[in-house]
């Protein structure tokens, strides 16, 4: 007998599953009718946890994936180089007229760079403030006052440090000098010499002297009082022209004590590429850095004043590479992350509900024995 079950069409056992397909006996997700299922308060706490800690790991990932990986590697340089660019932004506290630029390099050729470098007569004042620090003739913000170059957005002129895909942009624009800033009235009192010109690429000295000295020519050689080669640099580097590139000269201000005083800096020069991608050849660019040591002292009226800046090209080359994972695999380690969390959070949820349990039955047996007898009752 179905005690009228048949009637009503209704199984025998409410509690037996409802009958699938063959593909349901493979299932490994079990699952439970709601009503037997119990909600607890230390599970919703357990859930809101593992749902923060995941959005903090998601975030973690997301951020890690979107800056990418930066690798550093050495090898020897291919290829044999002819022609290295060189750049050069600077200051120095004398007239124009009076200065004597030149390059002097180990394969005997002279370059008179003062004939192709741009001279603007400008102001000490304009580029320092008032202690001394450099200010490039920068507003209250510190932001340049060119009217061009790269003054827009977050990038300031010159001393931007940005991650590869930014300076491998930023290479491929078009980049130009800054303007000097306005004379009012006034002479001058300083020099400022930029601009980019080729050399050999072999061991050089690139110097700035004063007129007169330090080579044998025809004319009034400059009065020892004159002398002033305090000086400013905005930019030295070698290889192409990218103010986006921080340099180790860049922002340098040098003062000197006396007229006869001699600025050196020794410089290793290193090619470099920066690449986006590990395959890509279109966004790379090819540059050079440099470390910088400098030895600057007061000398006597026998040597030659002026600043000589001695670099030396090293046979090494640097490729700086920004990888990023594919979209793919992103989700396969967000996927795995996220699933790590949860199943953690699942088994620190089982122990700490196993724990007090064992705790809550430690502490019943310890309030049933305390007056000798189960139920409190003595015999």
């Amino acid at each position: 007998m179905m005690n009228g079950y048949e009637k009503h069409e209704l199984d025998e056992d409410p509690f037996a599953p409802k009958q699938g397909s063959i593909v349901s006996a493979f299932d490994a997700f079990s699952k439970s009718k709601p009503q037997y299922v119990t909600r607890t308060s230390d599970g919703g706490k357990w859930t809101v946890a593992m749902i923060v800690i995941s959005l903090v790991l998601f975030w973690s990932e997301l951020s890690r994936w979107w800056r990418g990986s930066e690798t550093h590697t050495f090898e020897v340089e291919k290829g044999v180089g002819h022609i290295m660019q060189i750049n050069l932004d600077i200051v120095v506290r004398m007239k124009c007229n009076d200065l004597h630029i030149n390059v002097q390099d180990a394969a005997g050729d002279r370059i008179l760079a003062g004939t192709k470098l741009t001279r603007d007569p400008t102001n000490w004042s304009q580029w320092v403030d008032g202690k001394g620090v450099h200010k490039l003739g920068r507003d209250s913000n510190g932001r340049v006052i060119t009217g061009e170059g790269y003054t827009a957005g977050s990038h300031d002129e010159g001393f931007g440090e940005e991650h590869i895909h930014d300076i491998v942009a930023l290479g491929l624009r078009r980049a130009r000098w800054g303007k000097t800033p306005r004379l009012w009235g006034a002479e001058g009192d300083s020099c400022r010499l930029y601009g980019s010109l080729d050399l050999n690429r072999v061991q050089g000295d690139f110097h700035i002297t004063a007129r007169g000295h330090g080579y044998m020519e025809f004319g009034e050689h400059l009065d020892h009082n004159a002398f002033n080669f305090s000086h400013i640099i905005s930019e030295f580097s070698y290889g192409p022209f990218l103010p986006s590139l921080v340099n180790p000269l860049d922002r340098t201000v040098n003062t000197a004590s006396s007229h006869f005083y001699k600025f050196q800096y020794f410089m290793s020069v290193v090619p470099t590429t920066y690449r986006v991608g590990a395959s890509s050849s279109s966004n790379a660019i090819h540059t050079n850095q440099y470390a910088v040591t400098e030895q600057s002292t007061e000398i006597n009226e026998r040597t030659i004043p002026g600043i000589f800046f001695k670099y030396d090209i090293e046979p090494i080359l640097l490729n700086i590479v920004e990888d990023r994972d594919s979209f793919f695999v992103f989700l396969v380690k967000v996927v795995n992350i996220i699933s790590g969390a949860l199943v953690a959070g699942h088994w620190c949820f089982t122990l700490s509900d196993w724990f007090k349990e064992v705790v809550g039955k430690r502490r019943r047996v310890r309030s049933e024995g305390m007056l000798g007898t189960k139920g409190g009752h003595f015999e």
